[in-house]
């Protein structure tokens, strides 16, 4: 295939990708392959729906070496392996797609792949050992699980999947049914235990809720807002967006709008961590699960230990004693950690700007639902402590900076 050709389809196949939810923002990577010796790849830190095909990187399989100051993923020698092991794959495509990381946290592999997806996949789906993200072990973990299996899909323990394809639509498809795969056997788990088939993800959650159900009475429902702050003027909206107040945060003046104990808790924030700007109180269900059944939510996945922190807190906030709770909340979340859980309410997660704000969600999001599946299975394991302190540490000194 031609390089131009071939760069154009990566970049076509990062934004399907993007749009049907399997990759977001700039996590994950797709690659082509051009021939026996290259091929093309998504660059690390670029947005997916603002790619062009000089931000796409040819890489030599043999050295991953390339030329130019574009800088490929890192996941690199990953796919050049997947290249040279797999002649028959010309399209490999690496996502953080939500249940497949939920179950990469339950270290076995998918023995009972059937029906279409066997048909398409194969009968299994191995699972890759945890390496940090970028490493040589990473990469050799993959290149194992690849060796012990002819399955077109990989999972990523702690991290994520690799579907590889004979060209771009088989890859896609491929990371579509696993998807599918990874939801049906988390399904099949609480059927085993229950005897019953769930009629969706609400109904696992409740089971789980029950069975980790704290004795002390639940919090005080809040209500969620979001905040955006401007130098020292705080805006709140709903979840809808409609703008609920306006407050001036050096005297807490109201400039629109009614006081609510909900301004208490971002004002508290806001005054303790100088580097947020901006809060989402996240209801995700997930979440709210969380909130409910844990005190300290660890990390399963590498991208929550990353981004969100190397464990998230759980706090009560209760809005008829704002002076004892709301610094509680914003205390939970320390110097560099962006979410904490609200008791029985979700989670509030923080960020320098609504974007990074929404990254501190989807990994909490992320996050939960594995722990919530992991709720089902025994032997589900938290990333290692000092690995969960790599993966914050190399994140916040180098990868952010590169946004």
């Amino acid at each position: 295939m031609d390089i131009l050709t071939a760069k154009e389809i990566v970049i076509r196949a990062g934004k399907q990708l993007l749009a049907s939810g399997l990759i977001a923002r700039t996590w994950g990577n797709v690659s082509c392959r051009i021939d026996d010796r290259s091929f093309v790849i998504t660059p690390s830190g670029k947005a997916y729906d603002s790619l062009t095909p000089d931000d796409i990187v040819l890489v030599n399989m043999e050295d991953l070496s390339y030329d130019g100051d574009v800088k490929p993923s890192s996941e690199k020698g990953i796919h050049a392996q997947c290249y040279l092991l797999r002649p028959e794959c010309n399209f490999v495509i690496h996502t953080h797609q939500k249940y497949a990381s939920a179950v990469s946290v339950l270290g076995h592999d998918i023995n009972n792949v059937t029906g279409k997806s066997r048909d398409l996949i194969g009968d299994n789906v191995p699972l890759a050992a945890y390496g940090l993200s970028g490493t040589g072990k990473l990469r050799k973990n993959v290149v194992n699980a690849l060796k012990r299996s002819d399955s077109k899909a990989v999972i990523m323990k702690h991290h994520g999947a690799l579907a590889l394809g004979k060209d771009y639509d088989e890859a896609f498809a491929i990371t579509s049914e696993l998807e599918k795969v990874c939801e049906q056997h988390i399904f099949e788990r609480f059927r085993e235990l229950t005897g019953k088939a769930a009629e969706n993800m609400q109904e696992i959650r409740d089971y789980v809720t029950e069975l980790k159900a704290r004795a002390e009475l639940p919090a005080p429902q809040m209500e969620a807002l979001d905040s955006e702050r401007a130098g020292n003027v705080v805006i709140f909206r709903d979840k809808d967006g409609n703008e609920k107040a306006t407050l001036g945060l050096a005297k807490e003046n109201m400039i629109l709008g009614e006081w609510s104990s909900e301004l208490d808790m971002h004002c508290a924030i806001y005054k303790r961590r100088a580097d947020v700007r901006s809060i989402i109180q996240s209801t995700d269900a997930d979440i709210v699960t969380a909130s409910k059944i844990t005190k300290i939510l660890r990390p399963m996945l590498d991208d929550f230990a990353q981004i969100a922190g190397t464990t998230i807190k759980t706090v009560a906030f209760d809005p008829h004693y704002t002076a004892k709770t709301a610094p509680a909340v914003a205390k939970a979340l320390g110097k560099h950690k962006t979410a904490a859980l609200l008791k029985d309410n979700g989670a509030v997660c923080v960020g320098p700007n609504r974007d990074e704000a929404e990254a501190s969600e989807m990994v909490t999001a992320k996050n939960a639902k594995a722990y919530v599946a992991s709720r089902l299975f025994k032997k589900a394991k938290y990333v290692g402590r000092v690995d969960a302190l790599l993966e914050n540490v190399v994140y916040r000194l180098k990868y952010s900076k590169q946004k």
